[in-house]
């Protein structure tokens, strides 16, 4: 594996530790910021606004070199974890979450570009989810070690660790990863001209309304694990860890698959399995057994489609908007999430807290996605892949 995939690959795991890390350790800091679960999910939600906006960084980075940009997303990481760390309440945890939250859609994006720059022909898609990788890895270790921190010691030992596992990324861009030109310069305009085109707002709508599912269940699995499967909390790291190996999994299943059938097709089979999970959330009564099994499942669907998803916008954009394009997957997906903590804390409180409606309340933004995908499957990318042409 070339050393310079691996340096975005640890940036990846920085950013993909310090968006779920809150989802495990959410108790705690609720209760050390005298804040409620449900008003707790604004710091998810915050960190998800964050990454919306930091993507309007791309549009004037465009003529620098993105091995420059990862640098300086690196650098505001730190700055966000960092805060994090020392945050005395809950504004300004708030606030540092933002702030954290700038460089994720802007990385993502460029990591996309530099990946297929990499790549060999014909394995974008694997290189490409080698960067997830370091994503999902983060959900696998780097989340149940935070939430083992909050357990055991202090939950904001973990942003100390991120903060520093930023400044690590940073020497390993520097040392390994070579200088990769800018992308074409389109002008200011011309990076968003792919936006004009239906067709990347059908998979950008799949990833919004697909995540806002997810999360309506995701954003709260810590205590859903202990209310309904019956968990001590003690256990919780260890559900964390079974969580972020169905992401391992999934991302590298779906970034294989991507090389060998549609993009639209492969993350559409992610979304319907995710909605299958979300589902038996809602049916199942919940024990010990079927709550490890639907973590597993509903994770692994959640990363399946990451790696097809950002091919797709990745050669939409491709032009001068490739960094627009895959930034935008993260705009979506962090959209999606903030949408999703919000309407699950809703959930929960017209419910009485009953943590099975979170599925329900999800379930139908799933299905939409799958919809969307299969649309734009057969209306665009099919007929283009017959053609023998590069979707646009």
């Amino acid at each position: 594996m070339k050393k310079s995939l691996l340096a975005i690959a640890a940036g990846a795991f920085v950013l993909g530790a310090a968006e779920f890390v809150m989802m495990g350790i959410l108790p705690e800091a609720a209760s050390a910021t005298h804040v409620s679960i449900p008003t707790a999910g604004h710091f998810i939600s915050a960190y998800a606004i964050g990454v919306c906006v930091g993507v309007t960084m791309l549009v004037f980075g465009r003529k620098t070199s993105p091995k420059h940009l990862v640098i300086l997303f690196m650098a505001l990481a730190l700055i966000g974890n960092a805060m994090s760390a020392a945050a005395p309440n809950a504004m300004v945890l708030v606030i540092a979450r933002f702030i954290a939250g700038l460089p994720h859609g802007a990385f993502f994006g460029t990591g996309t570009v530099i990946a297929k720059a990499l790549a060999d022909k014909g394995q974008e898609g694997k290189a490409v989810s080698v960067m997830v990788t370091g994503q999902t890895i983060a959900n696998m270790f780097g989340v149940p070690a935070g939430t083992l921190l909050a357990e055991y010691l202090d939950w904001r030992l973990a942003f100390v660790i991120l903060a520093l596992g930023a400044g690590l990324t940073i020497v390993l861009t520097l040392a390994w990863m070579p200088r990769i030109p800018a992308v074409p310069d389109a002008g200011l305009a011309g990076q968003f001209r792919f936006l004009a085109k239906p067709g990347p707002w059908l998979v950008l709508g799949a990833v919004f309304v697909g995540n806002s599912g997810v999360f309506c269940w995701w954003s709260y699995v810590s205590p859903w694990l202990q209310k309904t499967g019956g968990y001590d909390s003690r256990f919780v790291p260890l559900l964390m860890m079974l969580a972020g190996f169905g992401m391992v999994v999934g991302g590298l299943a779906g970034g294989h698959l991507a090389d060998r059938w549609l993009h639209s097709v492969t993350a559409a089979v992610g979304q319907a399995i995710s909605a299958a999970g979300l589902l038996m959330v809602f049916l199942v009564p919940g024990n010990l057994i079927t709550c490890a099994i639907l973590t597993f499942w509903i994770a692994f669907g959640l990363f399946f489609i990451n790696g097809p998803q950002m091919l797709l916008m990745a050669d939409a954009g491709r032009g001068g908007g490739e960094l627009i394009g895959g930034a935008a997957v993260q705009i979506g997906f962090n959209g999606g999430n903030a949408v999703g903590s919000l309407i699950g804390g809703m959930a929960l409180n017209a419910s009485g807290m009953n943590y099975h409606v979170t599925g329900l309340a999800g379930l139908p933004f799933t299905v939409a996605a799958v919809l969307l995908l299969v649309a734009f499957a057969l209306r665009f990318e099919r007929r283009e892949r017959l053609a023998g042409q590069t979707l646009r």
